[in-house]
């Protein structure tokens, strides 16, 4: 059985995420997804998530490529987790390219980064709705 691992905050899950979860899962026989908590997200990452960990988790494991859901509380814990749960490949976005090209030394897994889906990401999401709330916000006033 291939076993294949990725990482993430994946709040606003959007067609983004499930386009690289789907095709990470393509990649082998079972998709373990390590979900940054939110302590994780707040004192290491500086984020604010919207949803829960335990709502994010939800949603995640609702998905029919995810086979397990893990909990990522630290940036060190990437090759523990490929050795502990037997993982042949480690992936990731594009956008973190470069960035953990090390776990093919301490680890047996293969490293890859996925190209992202274009026109889609939660930080634009974010900007997009704060952008129209203050347009509706200005709008208001006028009135």
């Amino acid at each position: 059985m291939k076993r294949i691992i990725t990482y993430g905050t994946f709040d606003m899950l959007h067609y983004g995420h499930i386009n690289l979860l789907k095709r990470a899962k393509k990649m082998g026989d079972y998709l373990i997804v390590a979900l940054s908590t939110d302590e994780f997200n707040w004192n290491h990452k500086n984020k604010k998530t919207y949803f829960s960990y335990e709502k994010r988790k939800e949603l995640l494991e609702s998905i029919r490529y995810v086979d397990l859901v893990i909990p990522e509380n630290g940036w060190g814990q990437k090759s523990q987790d490929i050795n502990m749960y037997k993982a042949d490949t480690f992936v990731m976005g594009d956008d973190w390219k470069g960035q953990f090209d090390y776990l093919c030394d301490e680890t047996e897994a293969d490293v890859v980064y996925l190209d992202r889906t274009p026109e889609i990401s939660t930080t634009q999401i974010k900007k997009d709705l704060n952008a129209s709330s203050l347009v509706t916000t200005h709008e208001s006033v006028i009135k």
